[in-house]
């Protein structure tokens, strides 16, 4: 079973802006501060702007590594954060989720907007699939994910999201509850669904 220290990369998907709540960007600076104080890699996008800009900086500012993920055509318009450690320019989207994917132990979705939303609802999909068994977290700062954790609901309801196609979504208001439930979900995890099954990686 894997212990507590399996967790050593994060991969946090989150707004390219910073959205109209001070909260938001008050949690990204928080979120980043943690993963650096717990010695715990960050993986996002690779912008300087918004959320994302945001929790990188943290990460960096408290002593923190980093790594960026981003397709060329986005380098300049989400101003590629070049001060990061190790900064990947993919030649387009799909290497980009396949390397965040590979890359990371946990997932964890700030606020965000349609690209935060399709990144985590493949990660959701490929878990209720099978595919892989990492811990994904909604963090539901101010209640942002409540619509999407209602729409989920009714997706139980009305049994489009089945008993046997069932997926975890862990939760957490507070940026002090992501680490210690993504560490929770992981021991609970097997080794074996750890990887994305290779003919997976291959059609991304």
């Amino acid at each position: 079973m894997p212990s507590m220290s399996t967790i050593k990369t994060v991969c946090v998907y989150c707004g390219s802006g910073p959205g109209t709540n001070p909260l938001f960007v008050e949690a990204a600076i928080a979120l980043g501060k943690a993963l650096a104080e717990n010695g715990i890699r960050l993986v996002y996008g690779g912008g300087s702007i918004g959320l994302m800009g945001a929790v990188a900086t943290s990460v960096l500012d408290h002593g923190g590594s980093v790594t960026g993920i981003i397709p060329d055509f986005l380098t300049t318009r989400e101003n590629a954060l070049t001060r990061i450690q190790e900064l990947v320019v993919t030649p387009d989207m799909h290497e980009r989720k396949r390397l965040m994917f590979e890359r990371s132990d946990a997932f964890v979705a700030l606020p965000g907007g349609i690209g935060t939303l399709e990144e985590l609802v493949e990660q959701l999909t490929w878990q209720q699939l099978g595919r892989h068994s990492k811990p994904i977290l909604l963090a539901n700062i101010d209640d942002f994910w409540e619509p999407l954790l209602a729409l989920f609901t009714h997706m139980r309801a009305t049994e489009f999201i089945r008993p046997t196609l069932a997926v975890e979504i862990l939760k957490a208001e507070r940026v002090e509850d992501i680490l210690p439930r993504l560490r929770a979900a992981a021991a609970r995890a097997s080794d074996s669904t750890k990887q994305l099954a290779p003919e997976m990686a291959r059609r991304l």
